[in-house]
This record gives structure tokens, sequence and C-alpha cells, in this order.
């Protein structure tokens, strides 16, 4: 159980980390003029990932209470995540963000992960959602949020592309990229 509780303080502390980078990026980003989409759902994808955290922990803590006997490859999947998650969101600098927020004439970001696909973070987050679950054998958290971060993203990604599209050159910059699976 110690693992279980030192893997989920560190994933949850990288998480606030995140959103104070995030928040950071998006005060920079409308001081420069940059546009919000997506207002309707993101409320909803926030809820996703917290109740996500809290559906592990309660699965995890009071009902399974082991780990799986594959976790150490599955951890090594975990760490070549979290790798391409800093690569994915360094590579977009002050540009990435938990919201829809698009700076009108911005040059489109085509470099680290995303010279390959279109939406790598989505990819990873979509990974952490399974591979996380299955390392603590918490397989209620892993199918009911594969669903919903199908949802979600099945309504934000063409929220995102579309305000790309409205704002920058978004389109033309990946004409020959695929959303998920990386063209090499």
């Amino acid at each position: 159980m110690i693992a279980f509780y030192v893997f989920f303080f560190v994933i949850v502390i990288q998480r606030l980390i995140e959103l104070v980078i995030a928040h950071k990026n998006e005060k920079w980003m409308k001081e420069q003029g940059a546009l919000e989409f997506g207002k309707g759902h993101y409320p909803y994808m926030v809820l996703m990932h917290i109740l996500f955290f809290l559906v592990l922990f309660i699965e995890s803590v009071f009902f399974v209470k082991e780990i799986s006997a594959f976790w150490i490859p599955l951890v090594g999947v975990f760490l070549l995540t979290q790798a391409i998650r800093i690569w994915a969101l360094s590579s977009l600098g002050k540009y990435w963000n938990t919201k829809i927020i698009v700076l009108p004439n911005a040059s489109v970001v085509k470099k680290g992960p995303y010279r390959f696909l279109k939406h790598p973070n989505y990819v990873i987050v979509t990974i952490e959602l399974l591979i996380i679950p299955l390392i603590f054998k918490a397989y209620f958290t892993l199918i009911l949020f594969a669903i919903l971060n199908f949802i979600i993203l099945s309504i934000r990604i063409p929220e995102e592309e579309k305000a790309l599209n409205s704002l920058t050159t978004y389109d033309g910059t990946f004409a020959e990229s695929n959303r998920f699976v990386p063209k090499l």
C-alpha cells in the first residue's frame, strides 16, 4: 500500500504543478490577445480528472489493496509516458494549457512529438488513464474512465481543432499528420 500512496501523491503533485503552469500560460496568452474556446465542456473535463483520482484512491485503498504482478513493465510504460508528456508540454512552451486558448495568427507548433502526430498529450493522458489503474488492479476505474475520457475527447478535440483552424494555419500545418497514430 505504501507504493500506492507514494505513486498517488507524486501524480497529484505533478498535476497541481501543471495547473500552476497552465494558469501562468493562460494569463500570458490572454495578455497577448488570445481567445478561449470550449468553456462549456471544460468543467466536465476537470471533473472527470478529479473523479479519476478519487475513484482510483477509493478502489485501490478500500477494495483492491495489491499491486499488479506486471507492475514493473507497467511502471516502465508510465515513466515513458511522463517523458513524452514533458516533451509535449515543453514543445508547446507558453502555448500549452489545459484550456483551449488560441492566439490569433500565432505560429502553429510542429516540433517535438507534434512532428509525428496532432495530439500527443491526449494520447499520453489516455495511456495514463489505462496504465495507472492497471498498475494497481483498479479495473473499475480503468473501464469507467476509459469510457468517460473517450466521451470528453470526442467533444474536446473537434472543438480544439475548430478553434485552431479559425485563428491559425493549423489545418495546413497538420495536413499530413494523424490525430493519434504517429506518422513516422
